[in-house]
Formats: C-alpha cells, structure tokens, sequence
C-alpha cells in the first residue's frame, strides 16, 4: 500500500475506488506477473543450477585432493628409490655387506641428510629381522615379498612414534578443540600419529634383501601438504572474493592437519591461526567413518558453514582411519546471490513503474469525464446539491448519454429524500416515544427479578437451616433416651451382679465410659447447631495420651479389616484442648481412613511440635497431627465439600463426621488441611496452637473451609 501511496498519490483502496486506477492495474498486471515469473523462474534455476555447481565443484576438489595425497605418497616412495640408487648409499651399503654393519653410524649420518633433503620426517634402515620383529612393518612386508616397494597410511601411537623418533611423538600432540555440532572429546589431547609409510627393499650384489628403507611423513601438524593441495585446488580466481579453500587430512574425526582458519575475518581477509584440534560434526563423521560413504554437501566446518567434500581414508588393513576434506566458505556465495535478488528486483520495480507511468499519462484524456463523474458522486454523497452538466463530449458518446441520465436521476432522488425525510420525522417521535416506554418497563423487570433471586436464596438458606436445626434437635432427643437407658441398666445390672461384676467391671466400664462419650457427643451436635449456648471447657493436655487412648477406642473396629496403625509421636509441647472432642476428632480421620482403605492396608498417626516457619529455632506455635492412609485418595472435584454438613459417599454414612471435627478444631483456633492424590491416599494435617484461639464456628460453617490442597483425591468422607 506504500507503494501506491509514494508512486501514485493515493491508497491502494482509492486505487481500486477509481475506474482509471483499476485500468491501470489491470494494465500493468501482466506485466507485473510476468517479471514476477521471470525473477522467480530466473531464482529457482540459479538455485538448482549454482547448487548443483558449487556441488559438482567440490566434489571435483576432493577427487584432485585424494589424487594429489596418492601423489605425495609416489613421491615419497620415489624419493626412497633415489636415496637407494644414490651414488654414496650404494657405497656405504656395499661396504656394510662386506665389513658386517661396520659402517652402520655412517649410513645412519648419510640418510639423515638426505631425510632433510628430502623433507621426510623419518628415514632410516632397518634388517629383515627387526622389521619381523616391528609389529607395524610386519604388515607391509607382505606387499614387499617380490621386491617391489610399499607405501600406506598407519596410525602409531605415542610409544611407536617415539621409538621412530621422540620428536614425532611431540609433534603428533595435539590438544582437543570442543567443537559445535560435534561430539565433546571424551579426551584432551590427541596422541596418535598419522603417517604416510614407505618400505623399500634393498637387495645386496647377490640380489638377496637382508635389508629394508623405512621413511615416511607424519601428518600431524603438517601444513606443506595441506597448503599444497590447497594452493593446486583453489588457486587465484577460483573463488569468489573474500572465499577461502580449505583442505584437511582427518585422525579419525580430529583434524590434525589443515588450513581450516581458527578465526576469518572476510574483511580484512586474515587468518588467525589453524582449527588444529577441532572436531567434525557429528553427522559427517557418522556418513564417512563409520558408513564409509562420501560426504558432498553443506558442513558445518568449525565455526562457519563450508560447502564441504569429505572422503575416507584407509590403512594397510583398509580400515577406516580417517578423512580427507576439501571445502570452500558458503557466505560468499549466498551474498552474491541475494545481491542478484536485489538487482532483479530493483529492475522489476523500475520496469513496473515506467510502466504504469506510461499507461497513466495515455489514460488520463480519456478517463477525465469519468473522474469528473466521480467528484460529483462523492459530492452528493457528502450532502451538496450539485450535477454533471455538459462534458464537452458528442451527444452519442456513452459517457455523455450516462452523465444526462444520472443527473436526471439525482432530480428524482432529492424529491424522494423530501418525502422520506419528512416521514422518518414522524416515525422519529414515535421510535422515541416508545422507547423510552420500554426502557422503564425493563428497568421495573429488572428490579423484580433482583428481588426474586435475592428472596429465593434467602429462602433456600432458611429452609436449611430449619431443617438443620430440626434435624439436630430429633438427634438429640433421640438419641438421649436410649442413652439414659442403657445408662441405666448398666448401674443396675452393676447391682444386681454384685460381686460377680468384677469379671466383666472393664467391659462395663468401657460401655458406661462410651455412653459418656455419645452424650459429649450429643452436647456438641447442639453446640455446632446453637453455637454460643455451649461451651466446652478447655485444659492443657499432652497430645501422647490422647492419641493412645484413641488407638485403644479403634482397635476393634480397624481389626476387621487388618489394618495396621504405626505411630511416631515426637510432640512434647502441652495445648489447650478439650480433650473429648480432640479424642473425637481423631477417631473419626481414623475410622475414615480405614474406610478408605476398604481391606488391608496401614495408618500412620504422626506428632510432632509445631513451629513457625518450620524452624526449630522460630517461636514453637503448638502440636501438628498428622493422620494418613494409603486408601483410594478423593477426587479434586469432591475436596471442596468434604466438610460440608450431611455429605458422604458412603452409603452408611451420615456426613457430620469431617464437619464436626472441623467445627471442633477451628472452634479452638486451630487448622485442619488435607492432601490427597487419587490410586495413593489421603493426608490430613491438624495444627493446634499452646494457647486457643477461640472462635465461633459451628455446624453451619461447613462452607468456610479449611486450607484445602489437592493433587489428584482421596477417602470417601462419612
């Protein structure tokens, strides 16, 4: 849209508004494709043909690589041949054939010269029983058994290249180069060194070989060779400026001898250093060495992308060892072929634009009463009363015959709008009037049905209450009867048995000591039900007894199920309870929590002292609870109204359970929390402080919950 705006003068919406700027797109639409067409057409075969190129390239450049490292080894086993057929070699040699390796020294002296010579990094001479006896040139002299000469690539470690000469194993020390893209080295230095090996035979007068020409080249750090096949393979004009060849002979996957720089900088065109060291990426290492496979195609080569070739180098076992890698930089390449993309794009656009600027002017005479046309349209769209008129044209002309007809029609068109105006006038009062009917009708709806929604819920909350209240009073009063009763018959039948109660005065005690208990029992449903008319009284207790006293009360019960209770009470601290309701509180989570198990399974009852910030040196607060089961665990859904008042899933439940110990526990300030995680169990946490902090809750605060978290559910509450 900025286009057309910075070209043309307009946006591209009043572009299409026009009719001379919609003949003017529809003009220079062709065009516009076809140079589209061309430039992408034009960018996909430089694409698939460049890439195919730069790929035949370097493919190319291995092949000359690999050519030129067979060479050198010719060489190399030439350069032997030449010191064997040396004037002064065969002089020394003969004499030693003849004086019994007296002139050893001397030959030693002779081919150090001409190792230097010859820039070998070994040259020497050696019998036919210490080659047998070299584990490494007992595999070349089966390739030797004929008199000819032999030369392989073999890998020797640091103690092998020492015994050649101490300072190949310095120079085969190479540190380790963490690396992108490739394995971390599993160690720092690379001590094994690649060579390039020849043996030559050295037969006597008789033509009998009782002696062998061992020289060769270490590749570790040699740079000669690389920056010969460098210099051969990417010579001057090869490449595009500021790309740079590279050339490297591979250990394995370190490279060891390269022209790889450690640091470019294309705009000063410096290297700084070599990647000795460095690592190839692991996808290339996994194609060659272990597939054995060339590798032709985007790398990443240190810290850039090459377009790489890499191929395998093998032994005198044919044993992959290593690789050879010829490449060149990508970034040259990709810049000249974005900067082709901006010229082509810059001529499209000055194409297009010479273009349209052509069809505008030719256009302009011809499409001048149309924007006459139009200025008068979007006059009497803004409200003024004005016409076309004459245009200047033929009579016969379509532009003038249509310019008569719309001003004849935008007579009838203003005669019509007085007529209409006058009419929505009128209906104008009446849409007025009306509404403003509707508007208080629905303010009075709206203020009724508030009304009704707050006394409905006022309602539903007294009826429960009611029936709560009701409820509870039937509890009590049924209960109390029969409690009074057995009551009773307990003292009477304590009489009448006299002295032959005392085999049974623990169960008697027992039975007189629970009816007890349903009485407190009954005391505090009417506490929760009327809260305020009933206050338990609090004492300082410790927790130990407490929770024994509950084991005793539970055992039958949690027997019929085989579940097992373990404890672990730490608590020492005293807090004020009622030690009742406390009792009562804890043999419900109990029970609950063997309910939840419906079979065997274990309890833990855990205590221990309370302190803030769970730190033993902050201010001790009280005793924490802990009562855990490993049962079904409450769903998320359902730990919301666990203490809820009459909520349970057990059929045989009553659902006062968890309320009232709710009811209990925050009566005295305390807190109560549960965690739960479905198929695990449930956890339930009681937390009460030395001193209470009374409050007022009752049975009808089964809504305030405690803090409540969850994972995943849990016991089904009763």
């Amino acid at each position: 849209m900025g286009i057309f705006q910075k070209f043309f003068g307009v946006s591209y919406q009043q572009m299409k508004a026009k009719v001379r700027y919609r003949i003017l797109i529809l003009t220079l639409l062709p065009i516009l494709l076809t140079l589209v067409s061309l430039v992408f057409i034009t960018i996909y075969w430089n694409i698939s043909y460049t890439g195919t190129q730069l790929f035949m390239k370097v493919k190319a450049d291995l092949a000359v690589a690999n050519s030129m490292l067979k060479a050198t080894q010719k060489q190399q086993q030439q350069a032997l041949e030449g010191v064997e057929e040396s004037f002064s070699f065969q002089e020394e040699f003969n004499s030693l054939c003849r004086d019994d390796e007296s002139r050893l020294a001397t030959i030693a002296e002779d081919l150090e010269i001409q190792r230097k010579e010859l820039n070998l990094d070994f040259l020497r001479l050696v019998s036919v029983a210490d080659a047998q006896a070299d584990p490494d040139l007992r595999l070349m002299l089966a390739y030797t058994s004929e008199g000819n000469p032999y030369s392989g690539l073999m890998v020797l470690n640091e103690q092998r290249l020492a015994r050649l000469s101490p300072k190949l194993a310095e120079q085969a020390r190479i540190e380790l180069v963490p690396t992108q893209k490739a394995e971390m080295p599993s160690k720092r230095y690379e001590t094994n060194g690649l060579l390039s090996r020849t043996l030559l035979p050295v037969p006597n007068a008789d033509g009998d070989v009782f002696w062998y020409l061992d020289g060769g080249i270490l590749f570790n750090r040699n740079t000669k060779i690389v920056d010969t096949i460098r210099d051969l393979v990417y010579e001057k004009g090869t490449l595009p400026e500021r790309s740079i060849g590279t050339v490297t002979i591979f250990l394995d996957n370190v490279r060891i001898s390269t022209n790889v720089p450690l640091h470019f900088f294309p705009r000063q065109g410096e290297e700084r250093g070599r990647a000795l060291g460095s690592l190839v990426s692991e996808e290339v290492r996994s194609t060659v060495l272990q597939e054995g496979k060339n590798w032709v195609n985007r790398a990443f080569v240190f810290d850039d992308w090459f377009i790489s070739a890499y191929a395998p180098l093998t032994d005198i076992r044919n044993q992959r060892i290593g690789m050879i890698y010829t490449g060149f930089s990508e970034s040259p390449f990709v810049h000249n072929y974005l900067l082709n993309i901006i010229e082509l794009g810059t001529i499209l656009m000055l194409v297009l634009f010479v273009s349209g600027l052509l069809v505008y002017r030719g256009a302009y005479s011809l499409l001048q009463p149309i924007e006459r046309i139009h200025h008068v349209v979007n006059a009497v769209q803004a409200g003024r009363n004005v016409r076309i008129g004459p245009l200047g044209l033929e009579r016969e002309n379509e532009l003038s015959n249509l310019a008569a007809q719309f001003d004849l029609m935008l007579d009838l068109l203003q005669q019509r709008n007085t007529q209409i105006q006058a009419a929505a006038e009128q209906l104008e009062m009446k849409v007025e009037e009306r509404t403003r009917s509707l508007q208080q009708k629905t303010r009075e709806l709206q203020q009724n049905v508030r009304l009704l929604n707050e006394t409905r819920q006022q309602m539903v909350v007294n009826e429960k209450l009611t029936a709560l209240g009701e409820l509870t009073a039937g509890i009590a009063h049924e209960i109390n009867n029969p409690t009074a009763v057995i009551l009773g018959n307990m003292e009477l039948l304590k009489y009448e048995l006299g002295e032959g109660a005392e085999t049974v005065s623990e169960e008697i005690e027992l039975i007189i000591q629970q009816v007890g208990r349903i009485s407190t029992i009954i005391r505090s449903l009417l506490q929760y039900s009327r809260p305020g008319e009933f206050n338990a009284p609090l004492e300082m207790h410790e927790l130990t007894p407490i929770i024994e006293e509950m084991m005793v009360l539970v055992r039958h019960s949690i027997k019929q199920q085989e579940v097992v209770l373990n404890t672990q009470l730490e608590a020492n601290c005293s807090v004020e309870v009622n030690q009742p309701q406390l009792l009562q509180v804890l043999i419900n989570l109990v029970i609950n929590a063997a309910h939840a198990m419906e079979g065997k399974g274990q309890i833990w009852i855990r205590s221990r002292n309370w302190y803030r910030n769970d730190d033993p040196q902050d201010e001790l607060l009280g005793v924490q609870i802990e009562v855990e089961d490993e049962g079904q665990g409450i769903p998320p859904e359902l730990l919301s109204r666990i203490f809820d008042p009459f909520y349970t899933t057990r059929k045989d439940g009553t659902g006062l359970g968890l309320s009232l110990s709710y009811g209990i526990i925050k009566r005295i300030g305390g807190t109560i929390e549960v965690d739960s995680t479905v198929g695990k169990g449930t956890l339930f946490t009681i937390g009460l402080y030395r001193h209470a902090r009374e409050s007022s809750v009752g049975i009808y605060d089964g809504l305030q919950f405690a803090s409540v978290t969850a994972e995943k559910g849990g016991d089904k509450p009763n």
